[in-house]
């Protein structure tokens, strides 16, 4: 065995024999991180035992169905697809003090078979108080201590729990890695040796991993590359909605979304979303437009808010918390250009109502419309509902799932849905439905 020192990339895991400020590979700077790498150099006898696998004809492979059981929490099953699928491995991400231990320990609360919770971060008796305050006491938990990876795998094969939990994956290392925990070396090596633990015995691992001040997972990209599925759990810390989002899943849709809403008592589901986003919408005021947003096969109300007020300074402010910032500004680009408005002259802060983000682009009309609302002064009437894509032209453009948007926005009492008029020539019921195929046509609904 022959060891020498070589640098890694803690973003992407790029090694080179030489320091330097900037990674080749991906472009983060100070990233590279000294580590000695040992170098085993395979016999000639093992050389020689090496076999060669034969391919397999496709129709000859058989299928066998993922076996998932329920985790409890509705929420969290939607987003892995319908549930927790055996065997699998899971990384759970988000910001410190988001949620992450607290909706893995409530976990514990519903299972039925054994679960196994493995801390690196907390004392047992700290875990105990979390557990007591929310209200988690069953006899199938069984809880470890420990920072040692073959501490970890064993208490796995040893007990065979149903579910285990290790929280977090940067706090453990193995003995037989020179490096210290949290180092690329280390988070490779406890990822595969969790992976094979979890397949070996069919034991369901949820692992917890710490994010940059980026937002995303601490360690390399191999690590998402790795598990079978890796959870985003997200939202401001003041407020109490959070948001889970599948990022990757072997065995389902990555577009569901979790909606929860934090409590002294822990995290509660929220099963109508819609209804609890939009309480405060009744008040009457300018600069306030509902949209619909379809999150995998799930509709959600969310209120676009906009304040424009004049400014002083030769620079206007503009401001986008929930929306992708150069969206709204090319937004407020074709606002500007085809309604013929002078914005240059107005600070403008755009919000999504709750805490919620919106990504896909039928919010662009409700944009559009809050923005004008706020700039004219014009109260939009609560029962009107936007839901439409903008083209660089000022065109509303046609957007999927239409029917799915206007049976919610119905449900939850609204009177007047403007859509994209390419939707509306297709609409059975058109009743309180009304078509646009611009951005004017729909201020003057306004």
């Amino acid at each position: 065995m022959k060891s020498k020192t070589m640098y890694i990339c803690s973003a992407c895991g790029y090694q080179s024999p030489k320091w330097s400020g900037k990674c080749p590979d991906c472009g983060e700077w100070n990233s590279l991180v000294e580590e000695v790498v040992a170098e085993i150099k395979p016999s000639k006898a093992q050389k020689s035992g090496i076999t060669f696998p034969d391919p397999v004809s496709i129709n000859d492979i058989s299928v066998n169905t993922e076996i998932r059981f329920k985790s409890g929490i509705s929420e969290l099953d939607r987003v892995l697809g319908g549930g927790i699928v055996e065997g699998s491995l899971v990384l759970v991400g988000g910001e410190p003090g988001i949620g992450k231990s607290t909706l893995l320990l409530q976990i514990c609360k519903f299972a039925k078979d054994d679960i196994l919770y493995i801390s690196g971060e907390e004392s047992s008796s700290q875990i105990k108080l979390r557990a007591k305050r929310l209200e988690v006491s069953n006899e199938k938990l069984s809880l470890l201590c420990t920072t040692n990876l073959e501490s970890v795998v064993n208490a796995i094969e040893k007990n065979k729990p149903k579910i285990a939990i290790v929280d977090s994956v940067q706090t453990i290392s193995s003995a037989e890695l020179s490096s210290a925990p949290g180092t690329v070396s280390q988070i490779r090596e406890v990822t595969l040796a969790l992976m094979q633990v979890a397949k070996n015995n069919g034991t369901t691992v949820f692992i917890v991993g710490h994010v940059t001040k980026e937002g995303s997972i601490a360690g390399p990209r191999v690590l998402e590359h790795m598990v079978d599925c890796v959870l985003y759990f997200e939202g401001e810390k003041q407020t109490n909605f959070r948001i889970l989002r599948a990022v990757k899943n072997r065995f389902g849709s990555t577009n569901e979304l979790g909606i929860f809403e934090m409590h002294d008592t822990g995290l509660a589901e929220v099963l109508n979303p819609s209804l609890t986003l939009l309480e405060n919408h009744q008040m009457l005021s300018s600069g306030c437009c509902i949209t619909c947003t379809v999150e995998g096969t799930r509709p959600i109300l969310a209120e676009v808010q906009s304040l424009v007020s004049p400014t002083f300074f030769p620079m206007p402010r503009r401001t986008a918390s929930g929306l992708d910032y150069n969206k709204v500004m090319l937004l407020l680009a074709v606002l500007e250009k085809r309604v013929k408005l002078n914005l240059g002259v107005n600070d403008i802060y755009v919000n999504i109502a709750g805490g919620m983000r919106i990504f896909e682009p039928s919010s662009d009309l409700a944009v559009i419309l809050a923005v004008y609302s706020g700039l004219k002064d014009i109260i939009i009437d609560p029962k009107t509902i936007a839901i439409g894509e903008v083209g660089l032209s000022g065109e509303v453009r046609a957007v999927s799932s239409v029917e799915l948007r206007i049976n919610e926005a119905r449900k939850m009492g609204f009177e007047k849905i403007i859509i994209p008029y390419g939707n509306f020539i297709h609409l059975k019921d058109k009743t309180g439905v009304f078509g646009v195929k611009s951005i004017a046509d729909a201020i003057n609904l306004i």
